[in-house]
């Protein structure tokens, strides 16, 4: 690669940094806010008031101030931890430490402007040209949330691809397909969507095989709109162009009046959005064609529509037959023209997998998951490092809470020979672990909550009011049964508290409604203590995940047949939070394309 990344030696060191950090701080993150009045958890950790909190954290320490109780005769602090008591003492002091021990702080993430310029650069001097594609715009067929990560990542892996000289790409807990109908459909990629569900591969081959037979038809309408729209003819004068399709047909393309459409075509746009072709085709832009490909993609909702103008001639089965037959000729026509090619596979998938067991026509790919699930994304990387076939890898995590750690001390042991934290020698050496609810604040969301979106505080707050409950009347309030979301559907505290005693199946009679509202009452007035302790493991999240990344990248870092690996943010965290992806590239004398 053009461009540099960390070393191995700075990556360790920025990890011992965060670990300090964290050894003084966690246990803010492993309060279980269940447990927030029953074990009284803001006086053992909290020495300021819940408004100092909530000022220091909501300033995002912009502004400087005095520390809170700080006076000559104080102990020192750590991190704003009193050195002695282990309380926080001084909220800004921890503010700014966790501003400082996160991702972007540390300035170890590389952005993904730099990453597909140095990419770029290295194709440029090794001679490889310059791949076109052809418009597909993401936005017409996904959420805003989703489009933003499908274009964002695909064009990264596109480039790896280019860069490694493959053309396959396998997408670990590919689930709906998104992403892998893009990476086939937009960058002619053969793509392996592997998924553990056969329910979401079934959806996803359904949802491609849509998808697929509508993008033609979609694309020449969308090309002959604008071509109407910059046609600048006078009306005495009529210009027909025939131009030929991706599939050899023809379309005609007339300069003062509607585009005729094939029947194919105008059959399609018809069953699959219920829009008037030939109205529509009067319109340089109509609001209903951004929901088209969004009809295409939702298996369960489009419904065979009848012909706008039914040939009198044809019975609707044998329409519906000569539409379903013409349509999936030409999809298969498409994919064997460009060697694109998405196929979903159902399998649950470790570092032991044997990919050639699962995929027959194997070649040198590059492996990919978009938000793997709590293990999948280490199992993701171990993968990569083990099959010689994947030359290139760009794992974007979550559900950190799912992550099974070999060296937690609660006692919850990794069920798999191989856990998912930690992944690197390094820290495995230090028998490093984080626990369940740290995990768990690490997928909290700073940049949303910072603007007010994010934690429902009334449900936290019923939710450990119920277990004060639970000790002082029942001797089962640790019960393994859980509440559930018994919250969405109460109308009211004691609505609350009397279906959740229902469904731990609790004598209710014990209490009155007026006992139950006198609880309820009794902690309102301490509700800003759970806010303003919520709002410190909001703080401190950046940090945990980093911690989880950063051992992930050291991984990588410690392979001798990686060449290259690095941290890049792909998205906007305010679209998605989960935002970083771990890249890595293999030198190219340890592929195999055996």
């Amino acid at each position: 690669m053009k461009f540099s990344s960390c070393s191995l030696t700075e990556i360790q060191q920025q990890i011992d940094e965060v670990i300090r950090f964290l050894s003084i701080t966690l246990n803010i993150a492993n309060a279980h806010t269940v447990e927030f009045y029953t074990h009284d958890v803001w006086k053992r950790f909290v020495a300021v008031s819940p408004e100092d909190v909530l000022s220091a954290v909501g300033s995002g320490n912009d502004q400087q101030r005095e520390p809170q109780h700080r006076r000559s005769e104080q102990p020192s602090t750590t991190f704003g931890f009193c050195n002695d008591t282990k309380r926080l003492v001084d909220t800004q002091e921890l503010v700014q430490a966790a501003k400082e021990h996160s991702l972007p702080g540390l300035g170890l993430c590389m952005s993904r402007e730099n990453l597909l310029q140095g990419l770029r650069d290295t194709r440029s001097e090794s001679g490889t040209p310059e791949e076109t594609v052809a418009a597909f715009e993401p936005d017409e067929f996904m959420t805003s949330k989703k489009s933003h990560e499908v274009q964002s990542m695909s064009e990264v892996v596109a480039c790896l691809a280019q860069h490694c000289g493959v053309n396959q790409v396998i997408d670990v807990g590919s689930g709906k397909g998104y992403l892998s109908s893009f990476l086939s459909l937009q960058y002619a990629l053969r793509v392996y969507g592997i998924d553990s569900s056969s329910t979401n591969t079934h959806g996803a081959q359904e949802r491609n095989r849509k998808l697929k037979k509508f993008s033609k038809a979609y694309q020449k309408h969308t090309k002959a709109a604008r071509t109407q729209a910059e046609a600048t003819h006078s009306p005495q004068e009529e210009l027909i162009e025939k131009k030929t399709g991706l599939n050899g047909d023809e379309d005609v393309l007339s300069g003062n009046g509607p585009r005729i459409r094939s029947q194919e075509e105008e059959r399609v746009l018809t069953s699959s959005s219920g829009i008037n072709p030939a109205v529509e085709g009067h319109s340089e832009q109509n609001p209903e064609t951004d929901e088209l490909f969004l009809s295409a993609l939702s298996v369960d909702v489009i419904q065979p529509a009848s012909p706008r103008v039914p040939p009198s001639q044809l019975s609707a089965e044998e329409r519906e037959r000569r539409k379903r037959e013409n349509l999936e000729r030409k999809a298969q026509s498409r994919a064997d023209s460009t060697g694109a090619m998405f196929s979903p596979l159902t399998s649950y998938v470790t570092a032991e997998t044997e990919l050639r067991d699962l995929i027959n026509e194997l070649e040198d790919a590059v492996m990919v998951g978009l938000h793997t699930c709590g293990d999948l994304a280490p199992s993701t990387l171990r993968m990569f490092v083990a099959k010689p076939e994947l030359a290139a890898v760009c794992s974007v995590g979550c559900c950190y809470h799912l992550l099974s750690e070999e060296f937690d001390p609660a006692g919850q042991e990794c069920l798999q020979s191989v856990c998912g934290f930690p992944l690197s020698q390094y820290l495995r050496d230090q028998s490093c672990f984080c626990g369940r609810n740290a995990r768990m604040s690490a997928c909290l969301a700073l940049e949303r909550v910072a603007l007010g979106q994010g934690i429902q505080m009334e449900s936290l707050f019923y939710r450990a009011v119920l277990h004060v409950i639970l000790r002082d009347h029942y001797s089962s309030y640790k019960s393994e049964k859980r509440v559930g979301n018994v919250y969405s559907k109460a109308k009211s505290f004691v609505d609350y508290v009397r279906r959740a005693l229902r469904r731990l199946e609790l004598d209710e009679s014990k209490l009155s409604d007026s006992d139950i509202q006198d609880y309820h009452n009794t902690y309102r007035v301490r509700m800003d203590e759970m806010h303003a302790f919520n709002m410190l493991k909001v703080t401190l999240a950046p940090c945990i995940e980093g911690l989880i990344l950063l051992d992930r990248l050291c991984y990588l870092k410690e392979q001798e047949d990686v060449s290259f690996s690095a941290l890049v943010q792909l998205f906007d965290p305010l679209l998605s939070p989960r935002c970083y992806a771990v890249i890595g590239l293999k030198n190219d004398g340890k592929r195999t394309t055996s």
